[in-house]
């Protein structure tokens, strides 16, 4: 095989959720076809990664050039309802649902012994002064239904749990012990919204 397709192979298989055999039938279809698409990929990809950036205040990606991301500047998701979240994908999947009308806050990942990952790795430093700001009344914990998750979440409520005003609550019904919100259909994302109870 040529080093060139190979290299490109090797590159694509690292991402998640795809395999060596997936990443040939994607780099083949790529170079395989004649509208340029192979080109405009890698132009898109090329301006992605010199111009998105995560949010200053929230942590989900958005464009440099406007600073903020777009939900962190749309004043009508100025409600007082912070989501917490581990990362972009959780994001993506609640917009998708629908079901959550307020703001972020992605902490980019999960408080973990196992995999090294400490509070201090996470975005978490400037949450208390974020719920102040912001005038937040109610901060929804949308973590994994797992050890980690809670531990994050516990580790949350501790830190922030002076700054007065602030009710906690997390998902309820519909998300299965060791779940993902990236594996939950729209109406159990509704479910558990909707049945959100109080910390």
């Amino acid at each position: 095989m040529n080093p060139k397709i190979e290299k490109l192979i090797k590159q694509f298989a690292k991402l998640p959720r795809l395999g060596s055999r997936a990443a040939q039938r994607i780099v083949l279809s790529l170079l395989q076809d004649k509208t340029g698409r192979a080109i405009s990929l890698a132009n898109a990809l090329i301006d992605a990664a010199e111009t998105i950036k995560p949010c200053p205040v929230c942590g989900t990606l958005t464009d440099i050039e406007l600073g903020m991301c777009e939900m962190c500047r749309d004043a009508a998701r100025a409600n007082g309802q912070l989501c917490v979240v581990r990362d972009l994908a959780d994001v993506w999947t609640l917009e998708k649902s629908a079901v959550f009308h307020g703001r972020y806050h992605i902490l980019g990942g999960l408080i973990s012994g196992v995999s090294g990952m400490m509070p201090e790795d996470l975005n978490i430093a400037n949450l208390s002064e974020r719920l102040k700001k912001e005038c937040i009344t109610e901060v929804i914990f949308a973590l994994p239904n797992t050890v980690e998750g809670k531990t994050t979440q516990h580790y949350i409520m501790s830190m922030i749990g002076d700054v007065s005003g602030v009710k906690f609550s997390e998902l309820a019904s519909g998300v299965p012990l060791g779940g993902d919100l990236d594996y939950l259909d729209d109406g159990t994302l509704t479910l558990a919204f909707g049945g959100r109870k109080t910390l």
